[in-house]
């Protein structure tokens, strides 16, 4: 019997699309000991000094332009060892990649990107792999772009210690964030949930610049943050990691992968944090960091078979997370709901699962069909001081999506169905909010692709939803090649979302602020759904500066609000939620440079400069506690690997945080006003990594190398109970200077 292989290499030859006397075709695959001709999708297939290149298909497939100009042909893909084929006439290609953890360390960096940039997709998409978040601590995803200049890290309050991600000068209730494709963090776990997924668990992630796909939904407004999690077939049967700090945390990761058959693959996964230590390093009596026990674990099962074409995964994760904030000396059990020791605590059980299933049509190579499911159960009941906030959300999500071509392989189209189902129930105080949200839609998304000038991609989708009412979600891309290693994009889309706006904005419940909820009428808390329209230029340019490879790219976005709910807190004496009067919007210019001036030392810089205003009940004004103007810098060195693999890797990581206007605080007593701006800062994070071999290495780090703090986070400290109590104007780092050690043991 003919083997699916057999089957796709015989359709790709039958299969006429382009003249076969001008084309390179064939087929990308996984190297396994097993022998399994297993397809790499979305591998980049391009000749060596060219505008001319293609990405692999579902199957890993592909067909790209012969010249007798070229023949010199590049594959590669995240995690794998890229490769140079030398091509001097038409033929089939049939390429197998070796991952990258079966490589010499030499060899794995002198070929890899730890950051990698695509000339031919037309989405502006920027991906991450492991190599690039090993860089940093990098605990947790919400730490895990440190070392990227396209995401900003800010500070979220005084009291958490949680960080909160921004993407052209909007913050992530405006991202989609996904895991693997299916939306993760959103809801209830809009402001911790990023730190629920370690960073050892992430194998990549795919920051996507402008409105996404209308496959993942109609919610990406600002951009879309993809994190892909580690494969039990390819990741290491038993990984360990260790980290601790010097302000008392303590964290470990494993990892147990076992190949249980042919087809099947298991892991389990297990992560733990945890900060006993109370530090108070500024002395105005509360914690710097809170006191948090977390406990994480995730059973991951993969499925693969290659003679028939089906493909899957499915996840089941549990996690408590349980934290303690507020005043050094609070005891829960004394002191909860008193006016004597303010404190709080954040306490949160969930559990999700996911599940992904994929068929290739074996004598139709180019078609598939593909379905995506996931359940999530959020429960977190907390208090800040005399406030509680208590919110139960349930979340049911499906996705049906048919991949095929029209007429050949340069046009090609996705079509499906998406139903959700989100379920909430919060308590404020003393009331109840509760709510359910139900959406069901279909979508359409045709790519066309000229491998030598132009890709372009374009979706459109219906959906009905029960506040947001029936619309439509139309998205556009485009990639356009001027000439050699010139890459000009432009993208187009709106987006819309029903806002979560106390989950969202947890952290004013740890002030004094009064909670001022206008009802408009509208059908969210008597509010109206957001709606925004996202376009954007980018310009990626690959040139050779003193004989050595550079890139520089140019982006400028824009983003107009028709639909906002206005968080507006420029009196401290309250919070006002209320619908958007007037406008609205954000411009992102952010222009890089890559360049790698010697072998092994590799350096990245950015400028970004944003103009952020929203109508607010004093004005139209400048966002707070956000820099108009920020620098980035980032400096690779690793040594050359001797002959047992060991090395040493140096990193150091700059942030220039420029002047930041700060809410009003005029009505507050004179010692307690911050003024309407703070001054510049800078920011130095360091990285030495020692590794012994491809087995085991390890890590020493800092943080905030020059102790840059804020010097009265906390308003109103002495008097937590007061009128004038705040913890969220932060806009600093509340942490001096912070040391940690680490190892990775891979066996």
């Amino acid at each position: 019997m003919k083997t699916v292989y057999g089957l796709l290499i015989s359709t790709i030859i039958s299969i006429n699309f382009i003249s076969a006397q001008d084309k390179i075709e064939g087929m990308v695959m996984e190297a396994n000991s097993e022998g399994k001709h297993i397809g790499l999708a979305g591998a980049n297939v391009y000749w060596l000094n060219s505008p001319i290149g293609t990405i692999t298909n579902e199957d890993g497939l592909f067909a790209i332009p012969y010249s007798k100009e070229y023949n010199k042909l590049v594959i590669s893909f995240v995690g794998f060892k890229t490769d140079t084929l030398t091509i001097k006439e038409p033929k089939m290609v049939h390429h197998w990649l070796k991952p990258a953890n079966e490589l010499d360390e030499v060899v794995l960096e002198q070929q890899r990107e730890a950051l990698e940039k695509t000339y031919f997709s037309s989405q502006n998409i920027v991906t991450i792999n492991s190599a690039e978040l090993l860089k940093a601590a990098c605990c947790n995803l919400s730490e895990s772009f440190e070392t990227n200049p396209s995401i900003d890290v800010n500070f979220n309050d005084a009291l958490t210690g949680t960080k909160q991600i921004e993407m052209l000068g909007l913050t992530s209730p405006y991202l989609l964030i996904t895991q693997e494709n299916i939306p993760m963090v959103r809801g209830a776990s809009q402001t911790f949930g990023l730190t629920f997924t370690p960073g050892t668990w992430v194998e990549s992630i795919q920051i996507t610049k402008g409105a996404g796909s209308v496959v993942n939904g109609y919610e990406s407004i600002s951009g879309q943050i993809n994190a892909e999690l580690v494969k039990p077939l390819t990741d290491q049967p038993l990984f360990l990691n260790l980290y601790g700090n010097r302000n008392g945390r303590l964290e470990l990761n494993t990892h147990f992968n076992k190949i249980l058959s042919d087809k099947w693959s298991t892991g389990l996964y297990f992560h733990t944090n945890r900060r006993d230590i109370e530090v108070d390093n500024n002395g105005d009596g509360f914690l710097d960091a809170p006191l948090a026990n977390q406990i994480n674990i995730m059973n991951r099962w993969q499925f693969q078979n290659a003679e028939t074409g089906w493909v899957s995964f499915i996840n089941f994760r549990y996690l408590t997370d349980d934290k303690q904030l507020g005043q050094e000396g609070f005891e829960p059990d004394q002191d909860r709901f008193s006016n004597g020791i303010w404190g709080s605590e954040i306490d949160t059980r969930r559990f999700d699962s996911s599940v992904k299933v994929g068929y290739v049509f074996p004598d139709l190579p180019f078609q598939s069909i593909g379905f995506q499911a996931s359940y999530s159960t959020h429960n977190q009941e907390s208090y800040f001081g005399p406030n509680q906030y208590n919110i139960d959300h349930q979340s049911a999500y499906s996705n049906l999506i048919f991949n095929s071509i029209i007429g050949n392989t340069q046009h090609k189209f996705k079509t499906g169905l998406t139903v959700a189902v989100d379920d909430y129930d919060e308590l404020v105080n003393n009331v109840n909010y509760a709510r359910t949200d139900g959406s069901f839609g279909g979508f359409f998304e045709y790519s066309y692709t000229n491998l030598e000038k132009l890709s372009l991609t374009a979706g459109l989708r219906f959906d009905s939803h029960n506040r947001l009412g029936e619309f439509i979600t139309p998205r556009l891309h485009v990639r356009y090649t001027p000439w050699e290693r010139g890459s000009l994009r432009g993208s187009f889309g709106i987006g819309r979302r029903a806002p979560n706006f106390f989950a969202e904005n947890q952290r004013l419940f740890g002030s004094s602020r009064r909670i001022n909820l206008v009802n408009s009428g509208g059908s969210i808390y008597g509010l109206d759904p957001e709606k925004a329209t996202n376009f954007g230029l980018s310009f990626l340019q690959g040139f050779d500066l003193f004989g050595r490879q550079a890139d520089f790219t140019v982006d400028f976005y824009r983003t107009d609000f028709e639909n906002q709910v206005v968080v507006d807190w420029e009196n401290p004496r309250e919070v006002t939620f209320s619908n958007l009067d007037g406008e609205s919007y954000a411009n992102s210019l952010q222009v890089e440079l890559n360049f790698e001036p010697l072998e092994r030392l590799k350096m990245r810089s950015a400028y970004k400069f944003y103009d952020v205003k929203t109508q607010y009940q004093t004005g139209l004004l400048q966002k707070p506690l956000l820099a108009q103007n920020r620098f980035f810098s980032n400096v690779e060195y690793i040594t050359e690997a001797k002959e047992n693999g060991s090395q040493w890797k140096f990193d150091y990581t700059l942030h220039a945080v420029g002047e930041q206007r700060l809410p009003s605080t005029e009505a507050n007593p004179g010692p307690l006003q911050l003024g309407d701006f703070v001054d510049a800062y800078a920011l130095m994070n360091a990285q030495a990594t020692r590794v012994f071999s491809d087995k085991f290495e390890v890590y020493l780090g800092g943080e905030n190398l020059t102790k840059v703090t804020q010097n009265n986070p906390v308003l109103g400290a002495n008097d937590p109970f007061g009128p004038n109590f705040d913890t969220t104007i932060v806009y600093a780092p509340i942490m001096g200077r912070m040391f940690y050690l680490g190892l990775r043991l891979k066996i």
